[in-house]
């Protein structure tokens, strides 16, 4: 069985455009119709729901192309400056 993971878990995959990270919306057990084409999923093998980071896009995938990371980091969060002595 692959992988699990459940609503709110941070993960990353791989796309066309490289690794994306993103958050889990939704863990999907029953065949659904996203963006017309039919994703197939049980309770055994359920597919995700999954948001971008970035780009906000939202995919679906099986566990199997998903993989736990920590949680993440802001890139444009600022951080504290310290103060330098002036050497005087």
């Amino acid at each position: 069985m692959a992988n699990t993971f459940q609503r709110g878990d941070y993960v990353e995959w791989n796309s066309e455009a490289g690794r994306v990270r993103g958050v889990i919306v939704k863990k999907v057990v029953s065949d659904v119709r996203f963006k017309g084409y039919l994703h197939h999923a049980s309770h055994d093998e359920p597919q995700y729901i999954i948001k971008s980071d970035k780009t906000d896009h939202v995919a679906i995938h099986k566990g199997g192309a998903l993989k736990r990371i920590t949680a993440h980091r802001k890139r444009n969060a600022r951080r504290p400056q310290q103060r330098r002595s002036r050497g005087r």
